[in-house]
């Protein structure tokens, strides 16, 4: 995939440039600002991304081992998420590094193909995390409403094959947006306010407005979080009527201590994401479109594994034994 899109994208861009008039300058790279500051406050920032990206990677990675190593943890819900954890992982890692790298640079320039692949990497991970939100809800709605027949539904074949279509799924649905705006001229500026290559800041590079681009991606994108949003609403409004049947107090507490931490992560990872994409992000301050990327792509994923692990006491014991801890016999 790597390679057909790079090649995609080559291809492309070499076209829109023959048929533009060959005495325009265009760019061959982007500058991305990042959080510009005082040399001290870029230190700063610095060292604590870089623990922050420390503790995703060993929280998040934590989950993968516990999950498969520890066999009680051999079930869909569990199986979800792991990949969701190892996701996570690849997640931060197509964006982190390369901010890393950003600060310690004095240029802070990024070729133009590297740009859009890394729009590609970013943005096909994040709909794979939105798939996989939507079929770790759907799970819990079959075992909360359907537990007679959860396990002839959710059988391990089934559950294999909606992780590779997680997976496959995410890979395969930005190809077109990144054709479509790898071939609007930039002939400068070539600033990137952000910190990473967003659809918003490159539209504003364009040299030629391009509304039907726009239309055309903030729409798509609309349906990429709408369409697992809806499902895991319609999934969770179904769970709620189920556990508010339930005569035992003890029941419904257990049912929403178990549906609770999916809960949590699909609020703080929407409610951030809707903000940036489903409305065109130009009425935007460039500051705000910073700090609310960087709630769902840098703080989302260190804090799934607290949210996850502190909720849940088979993953708790799972984490101690995987890190060598002793587990409390409370």
């Amino acid at each position: 995939v790597f390679i057909i899109i790079h090649s995609l994208i080559a291809c492309v861009s070499l076209t829109a440039l023959g048929s533009q008039n060959t005495t325009m300058h265009f760019v061959t790279e982007f500058v991305l600002l990042g959080f510009p500051g005082p040399r001290e406050m870029q230190t700063f920032f610095f060292s604590l991304l870089l623990v922050v990206y420390l503790l995703t990677l060993l929280g998040n990675g934590a989950i993968v081992c516990a999950v498969k190593w520890d066999r009680r943890l051999h079930t869909p819900m569990y199986i979800f998420l792991g990949n969701f954890a190892f996701l996570e992982i690849w997640y931060v890692s197509s964006t982190i590094p390369n901010m890393l790298l950003n600060i310690l640079s004095e240029t802070k320039t990024i070729s133009f193909t590297g740009c859009f692949l890394q729009f590609y990497f970013f943005f096909s991970l994040g709909t794979m995390e939105c798939f996989f939100l939507s079929v770790m809800a759907y799970d819990r709605f079959l075992a909360i409403c359907r537990p007679l027949h959860y396990p002839s539904i959710m059988t391990r074949t089934f559950c294999v094959i909606l992780v590779s279509v997680c997976w496959v799924s995410g890979f395969l649905c930005y190809p077109a947006p990144i054709v479509l705006i790898s071939q609007l001229p930039f002939c400068g500026p070539n600033i990137i306010d952000h910190f990473v290559c967003d659809p918003g800041p490159l539209f504003a590079l364009a040299c030629t407005p391009a509304p039907s681009t726009e239309l055309i991606c903030y729409t798509f994108n609309s349906l990429i979080i709408f369409g697992p949003f809806l499902s895991i609403l319609g999934s969770y409004t179904l769970v709620l009527k189920a556990v508010l049947r339930i005569p035992s107090g003890a029941g419904r507490t257990k049912a929403f201590s178990t549906c609770g931490s999916h809960l949590m992560v699909v609020s703080l990872f929407y409610g951030t994401l809707m903000v940036m994409y489903v409305s065109p992000t130009s009425g935007n301050p460039a500051g705000m479109q910073k700090v609310i990327t960087l709630v769902y792509s840098v703080v989302t994923p260190l804090l799934n594994p607290l949210i996850y692990s502190l909720r849940n006491r088979d993953m708790k014991d799972a984490l101690k034994k995987v890190l060598g801890l002793r587990i409390n016999s409370n």
